[in-house]
């Protein structure tokens, strides 16, 4: 195809992708790096049927061959955004891996409840080909390639971008981007293929990242601030916006609409969630639409604790936004309006390091009255806070795991490390709006054969609200 044409296919209408059955079974990538167990990391295949005796279980257990390679994010080859997805399968699940810089190619297609491992790609190659490293969200390109966001270089400097995988042997075909354009960081992308824009966010220097979260590194350039507008088809970078110093934008989501040019950014550290979209002569513009305030607290290593958006989900239909604040330890629901700022309409605290009875004493809060009270689910304490979330594409269930990156969370969240991570089910009204904590469905990874693990990034093979893009 044409470096500077892009072509807006006939892309399957949301009502019609959403004609599927209930999820049944979904994929939880897990590590064990920073738990001091020598086991290598695995894919979990989780039963999701209420009907059946190992619901909310751990049915099977895919173990990469290496050791600590801090699976994290992960992605289907195929979705709605591919042009023939139609009549192509997601048989194919991509597991890049954050800190060794390895990707997994996982055959989910043969046998859905027992994926095997089918392709592996060494961090040499990555390193020689493409001069990156630390690799984090894969997302399906039009022509059926995989794009691969990245955090840094082979050395731990900043440097964003992406990598681009074949889409049919899974080859690795280089960068994607030229180098004039390569960003200072990289996180999270997604792409809007009618609009021949891709939308990309900031992370953080991994080198320091891996040092720990440093109140210190404040104001020294280590936390990303930009979010970054491409020409989908040159692979150019043609506007940046700064979000403020150490805004930490992560989390980037469009409307899954495909005529609509909008879409939102969660900003981790300044707890701002942004709206963009695009006005005349083909420009972008971006706009303030939710800010989280701090809470002033002793017992911390800071004496303001941040609103840590870790992610955000757009609901398949576009009436809801759900984000998930790390370290308040809550789950938020706003109703989204056409050029109205969302109206929060649901709100669930899931534990978080303000609960009442912890460290952490709250001196000051904008928002609440009094500090939450922690979560027991099935008998066992949740510990931590909601990070990574997954949708059903009914909109009526929100699954959320508690770990964000490994080092992090032993430094943040030592309980999580220790105790192992949680899977927990919200159940959503999707009517009125509203957000309860179901007490009957805990996938609990701290019971894990090789002892507690870390859990993050959640998908079903039947598809959800991060899958398909309808775009």
């Amino acid at each position: 195809m044409d470096r500077c044409r892009v072509q807006c296919y006939e892309y399957p209408t949301c009502p019609e992708a959403l004609k599927v059955p209930r999820e049944e079974v979904a994929y939880v990538t897990c590590t064990y790096r920073e738990t001091c167990i020598d086991k290598p990391d695995f894919l979990a295949t989780i039963d999701l049927n209420p009907r059946s005796p190992c619901y909310g279980q751990v049915i099977h257990r895919l173990p990469m061959p290496n050791l600590k390679d801090e699976l994290h994010a992960s992605g289907f080859s195929t979705a709605c955004a591919c042009p023939d997805s139609v009549t192509r399968r997601r048989n194919k699940l991509i597991l890049p891996c954050l800190i060794s810089s390895r990707i997994y190619v996982v055959d989910v297609g043969s046998e859905c409840r027992a994926p095997k491992l089918c392709k592996m790609i060494e961090p040499v190659d990555v390193f020689w080909t493409c001069n990156k490293g630390y690799l984090n969200v894969p997302r399906s390109l039009p022509n059926g390639d995989i794009l691969i966001a990245n955090l840094g270089d082979p050395s731990g400097n900043g440097k964003g971008g992406f990598i681009v995988l074949d889409g049919e042997n899974f080859e690795l075909k280089g960068n994607w981007e030229y180098d004039c354009d390569v960003p200072r960081s990289g996180f999270d992308f997604c792409i809007k293929p009618c609009h021949n824009v891709l939308i990309s966010s900031s992370g953080v220097v991994p080198k320091c990242a891996g040092r720990g979260f440093n109140p210190n590194d404040f104001k020294k350039g280590i936390f990303g601030r930009r979010l970054n507008v491409w020409n989908l088809s040159c692979h150019t970078l043609t506007q940046c916006f700064d979000l403020g110093e150490d805004s930490l934008p992560l989390s980037v989501k469009f409307l899954h609409n495909p005529d609509a040019a909008e879409g939102y950014v969660g900003c981790a550290l300044s707890g701002v969630v942004y709206r963009f979209y695009k006005c005349e002569r083909e420009s972008w513009v971006v706009e303030e639409v939710i800010r989280i305030p701090p809470k002033e607290v002793t017992g911390w290593i800071m004496c303001k604790m941040p609103a840590f958006i870790a992610d955000i989900i757009i609901s398949p239909d576009d009436k809801y936004l759900y984000l998930s604040n790390w370290l308040h330890g809550d789950i938020r629901q706003y109703e989204l309006s056409r050029n109205c700022k969302p109206r929060l309409v649901g709100q669930v605290f899931l534990g978080g390091s303000i609960v009442r009875g912890g460290p952490v004493t709250v001196c000051r809060d904008e928002e609440l009255k009094c500090q939450p009270e922690p979560l027991v689910v099935k008998c066992k304490r949740v510990y931590g806070g909601p990070s990574q979330m997954q949708l059903s594409l009914d909109g009526k269930r929100l699954y959320v795991t508690n770990s964000f990156y490994s080092t992090w969370d032993k430094q943040l969240y030592p309980d999580v490390v220790r105790e192992g991570s949680v899977m927990l089910q919200i159940d959503v009204d999707t009517e009125k709006g509203g957000l309860t904590v179901n007490k009957n469905f805990l996938v609990d990874f701290g019971k894990e054969p090789n002892g507690p693990c870390l859990a993050h990034a959640i998908h079903f093979p039947c598809g959800d609200a991060t899958t398909e893009n309808f775009a």
